[in-house]
């Protein structure tokens, strides 16, 4: 794989000293790039190359840190703190994993993808903040408006790192799949242990191949090890940036973090409660969300100490399982069908009836149904008609009014029949109508029926 890790215009502070030095780690990150792919003498010569970026990652957070002082930098014991766990944990524990590993392929990519994704994540947030291009603007905010302020800084951040334009377009995600999604939880808590809190970054595949990726100057449309690692820290980066800017948030530290498969994801979104759950569009780059909650964690053992950098094997895991799955996806495909009920009794019972044959997702209200068809198109909807607020007919008509969906297959759910409404939808064009207090058996029937006339 041909990589390059791109300088771009906005990771200038306007620094000489400091600029001059963020484009020599990016040379020599290069430089590695390029090392590790020829096989002559390769662990002495990547050896001598991480030594060598070692040093200068060293020197430079030395002289930026004296630079911060000859400015009198308020935030200098803070940004020096970050740099102390860098290159005092994060370095010393990537050494020790690749002199275990003997210098393979895997472990320099990993290597590369942490020191990228740090290096990204860094200097786009803390350095920016040195020369005032990125303001502290709603650190003293009350609690009460903190959700719209993290909104605020999440776009803001967004647009640093990236230049991508985002918005919101759900403050209540819950947890609907991604086409092809990337899960990520992040573990923080207090020095005293007694409080913690859990972050979710979800990412579509492509955002991430289009973002860090990109800033990486990776020629893949793929998620592969590298990029995954480099993902990682760019996230840890992004979610520190934002926990930065609220009081309540500060006192916190990284415990534990790992990657989840989709259905440990929805788990959690299953027993616990989001304190903040907003989903993100970047337009055509892909969709993002980040989630809060704030009870106890770890809980089944999901989730690695955080002090363990070393996570090659987990990374490389994960990526074998999630080819799998898509794998096995692909080879024996399922269809979709997502249950639209305000009941959690009949989507529940549904999806143990239907999830045998085929991958059942839910939803609770006439939008949470856009927002995952949108997320995920299904083969087919089954819609509860009776919905408060925003009824099935009404959901429909939104649906078909988008071109992108027009065509999706909508059977209706009614607890009972009624001429007049199922005429009234008639132009809405819906696929049929089942009666919830039917027999599972004749409600599985109808559904095979379905998709055994539209093969």
């Amino acid at each position: 794989m041909e990589a390059k890790f791109v300088w771009r215009q906005e990771y200038n502070l306007g620094v000489d000293v400091i600029d001059k030095e963020h484009q020599r780690l990016f040379r020599i990150v290069n430089k590695l790039f390029t090392l590790r792919e020829e096989e002559k003498d390769s662990q002495w010569t990547c050896q001598e190359g991480i030594k060598y970026f070692k040093d200068h990652t060293v020197k430079h957070f030395a002289d930026e840190e004296d630079y911060m002082r000859s400015i009198h930098y308020r935030g200098l014991e803070q940004h020096k703190r970050i740099h102390d766990d860098f290159r005092e944990h994060t370095l010393p524990v990537l050494e020790q994993e690749l002199e275990q590993a003997g210098y393979t392929l895997g472990a320099v990519d990993h290597f590369l993808g942490v020191c990228a994704g740090w290096l990204i994540g860094h200097t786009l947030t803390e350095d920016l903040s040195i020369t005032g291009k990125y303001k502290r603007r709603w650190e003293h905010l009350l609690p009460g408006e903190e959700l719209a302020a993290m909104k605020k800084v999440i776009v803001q951040l967004v647009f640093d790192m990236f230049r991508l334009e985002s918005q919101v377009v759900s403050e209540a995600y819950a947890g609907e799949k991604f086409g092809k999604g990337v899960y990520y939880r992040l573990i923080y808590e207090t020095d005293n242990s007694d409080q913690r809190q859990e972050i979710f970054m979800v990412f579509e595949e492509k955002l991430l191949v289009n973002t860090v990726g990109k800033a990486m100057g990776l020629q893949t449309n793929k998620l592969d090890a590298m990029l995954v690692h480099a993902a990682r820290y760019a996230a840890q980066q992004f979610v520190g940036r934002v926990m930065d800017q609220f009081p309540t948030m500060k006192n916190y530290k990284l415990k534990a973090e790992t990657l989840l498969s989709y259905e440990q994801f929805r788990e959690v979104f299953e027993k616990e409660t989001p304190q903040a759950s907003l989903l993100f569009n970047t337009g055509g780059a892909g969709y993002f969300a980040f989630c809060v909650i704030a009870p106890q964690l770890l809980e089944q053992g999901v989730g690695r100490p955080a002090e363990k950098e070393a996570s090659l094997d987990e990374v490389e895991r994960y990526l074998s399982q999630r080819e799998a799955q898509q794998a096995l996806e692909e080879a024996n495909p399922r269809k979709k069908i997502l249950v639209v009920d305000d009941s959690m009794t009949i989507r529940q019972a549904l999806k143990q009836l239907l999830g045998g044959d085929y991958e059942v997702s839910l939803a609770e209200s006439g939008v949470a149904a856009i927002r995952a068809i949108t997320l995920d198109r299904p083969d087919l909807v089954l819609l509860d008609y009776e919905m408060p607020v925003c009824d099935g007919g009404q959901t429909l008509e939104m649906l078909r009014s988008e071109k992108e969906f027009a065509d999706v297959p909508v059977i209706f759910l009614t607890g009972r029949r009624d001429t007049e409404t199922m005429i009234k939808v008639m132009p809405l064009k819906p696929a049929g109508y089942l009666l919830k207090n039917s027999k599972p058996s004749e409600l599985k029937k109808e559904v095979d029926t379905f998709f055994k006339k539209n093969v």
